[in-house]
């Protein structure tokens, strides 16, 4: 397809979109993370846009249904980019995790607020009394990030528990590639409801990052 073409169906599809959220939409605040810290912090408001979201498949004909993240936007994107962050007046937000080109746009509904952390090293292990992570010693990668937090459906049995103990829980995590971050196993976790969580695998592709983390067990 010819440059010249593709870009002129780029501008109809996003006048398109912008059509359909000022009919459908409400007004939101856009915002864009400098760092990894409060990304909804208000330094960080760069535009109001009139925004919708429906099911992925665009489809009006049936509500949306437990553990469903992912989101089409309909809005203008002319001005937004991935990692952006769209919050409306009732708190509901949601970050672009992509705006691939002649398609439509990609977001995450944002259900919980995260904190992340580096744990330090430990004392000697082998001569201290306890040679795992210290709480104290840990370093504040990120905090206050709108993220997805999902249940996932193959929860993890240690063979180290009774029959009749209680699982640990098993997360999935999304958010976008902030400003700064890098993340890898063994990082620790925190949600906006108190719940922690050990990182056990961080993938980071074109759509952000996606963590595997397993509930920690007081």
């Amino acid at each position: 397809m010819h440059a010249d073409t593709a870009s002129r169906i780029q501008d109809r599809i996003q006048h398109g979109m912008g059509r359909a959220a000022v009919a459908l939409g409400s007004w939101h605040d856009a915002f864009r993370p400098r760092t990894a810290f409060a990304p909804l912090d208000r330094r960080n408001l760069f535009l109001r846009l009139r925004a919708a979201f429906v099911p992925l498949d665009g489809s009006f004909a049936h509500p949306v249904a437990y553990g469903v993240a992912v989101w089409q936007g309909l809005f203008d994107a002319a001005y937004t980019r991935p990692g952006d962050y769209l919050k409306d007046a009732d708190g509901a937000v949601w970050f672009i995790a992509a705006q691939q080109h002649l398609l439509p746009t990609l977001c995450v509904r944002a259900s919980r607020r995260i904190a992340l952390a580096r744990p330090g090293a430990a004392d000697v292990a082998g001569v201290n009394a306890y040679g795992g992570v210290v709480k104290t010693r840990t370093t504040a990668i990120a905090s206050g990030i709108p993220a997805a937090m999902l249940e996932s459906q193959a929860a993890r049995l240690d063979a180290s528990e009774i029959p009749a103990g209680v699982p640990s829980g098993l997360w999935t995590a999304l958010l976008p590639a902030l400003p700064g971050l890098a993340l890898a196993g063994g990082e620790l976790l925190t949600d906006d409801l108190g719940r922690t969580g050990t990182v056990v695998n961080a993938e980071l592709s074109d759509l952000g990052w996606r963590l595997v983390v397993k509930q920690a067990v007081a």
